[in-house]
């Protein structure tokens, strides 16, 4: 399963993949990636995500759920979790 990836920590993980947002051209104030986890090949990024007054998701909510599923593409070729 993980024959051409690196062994991560998710400390390490996670730093890595909040300067990858903070670095990114849609990066905007308040993204960031709090929580990984291994779903077979796949590494799944979750953090906060921006909500109105009602509950419901504002474009803000859009732009972090597409930086995650960036991540996603982008560190699953490289890492898989160590633990």
């Amino acid at each position: 399963m993980h024959n051409f990836t690196i062994a991560i920590d998710r400390k390490s993980l996670l730093e890595e993949a909040n300067r990858i947002i903070r670095e990114h051209e849609d990066y905007m104030q308040g993204m960031l990636a709090t929580e990984v986890e291994q779903k077979g090949p796949v590494l799944v990024f979750r953090g906060e995500f921006f909500l109105d007054e009602q509950g419901i998701p504002t474009p803000k909510t859009t732009a972090v759920f597409n930086m995650f599923k960036h991540l996603a593409h982008v560190l699953s070729e490289k890492y898989h979790l160590a633990d």
